[in-house]
């Protein structure tokens, strides 16, 4: 009995941390059916956000620096996003006022929503790591995962070189988590790929309504490519190096104030 009590306990805050994300989601996907007569989709995408974002603060479900954690991923997010759809990675066809270099500004808001979950996950489930590697390797590590994004299409591609650096730097990386009284850990590594096919899933469920296409999906749906996953494992791995080192420099000033 007690197994089942605590899956549920996990699974109620899964669910709960993914608030954000499938407000995305869900927003995409009924906007496809239903529209607004004086704004195109990807306004009212954007409208319906960022109102979500903001009852979510207001409600308390969201902190203040889980805000500001998510605005510096929207711009993160927004530069590549400027970036790829120049070099015709992907496109979104339909118009927008918010739309800006062929990229609405609703598109940020997927990237933030990674860290959204992110933020909420660790504070509901009162996370913590062992063995982080630190501030210098991590950081390292994330801005070359970020950059080779930009470079790889002028330069020789290094994913997987740095998939393979991943595995080094956080190999001894544990995430500790608790369900209710129970204390639980698994390799950070693991959690990378976990979160990076889930994000996948989602990624066609985004493509089959239409949010954007990539180039083999102008003329019809297709699945997204499995490799596209380990491009999302690599991004979730810059979403988690920020988020954990945030919380590292902010559990370190409260342990400062109380000394």
């Amino acid at each position: 009995m007690k197994p089942m009590i605590q899956l549920l306990h996990f699974g109620y805050h899964q669910a709960m941390s993914c608030i954000f994300p499938v407000a995305i989601f869900g927003t995409l996907a009924l906007s496809g059916f239903i529209h607004i007569p004086i704004l195109h989709r990807y306004d009212t995408v954007l409208l319906i956000l960022i109102v979500v974002q903001y009852l979510m603060y207001r409600s308390g479900l969201e902190t203040l620096d889980e805000i500001k954690v998510i605005c510096v991923f929207h711009f993160i997010g927004l530069l590549l996003e400027l970036y790829k759809v120049k070099m015709g990675s992907w496109a979104y066809p339909e118009p927008g006022y918010t739309k800006f270099f062929g990229v609405p500004l609703y598109s940020g808001f997927m990237y933030a929503s990674v860290a959204s979950f992110m933020c909420q996950i660790w504070r509901r489930l009162r996370m913590d790591m062992t063995g982080w590697p630190g501030l210098l390797s991590s950081g390292l590590l994330g801005g070359s995962i970020y950059l080779n994004f930009f470079t790889h299409h002028y330069i020789p591609d290094f994913r997987w070189w740095l998939t393979v650096l991943v595995f080094i730097v956080f190999w001894k990386t544990w995430i500790i988590y608790r369900v209710r009284t129970t204390t639980y850990r698994m390799p950070l590594t693991l959690a990378f790929i976990i979160v990076g096919f889930f994000i996948w899933l989602a990624e066609n469920i985004a493509t089959f309504f239409n949010a954007w296409k990539y180039p083999n999906q102008s003329q019809s749906w297709h699945l997204v490519s499995l490799g596209k996953i380990s491009s999302w494992f690599l991004l979730v791995i810059i979403s988690v190096i920020i988020v954990a080192q945030l919380k590292h420099v902010k559990a370190n000033r409260a342990t400062n104030a109380l000394q």
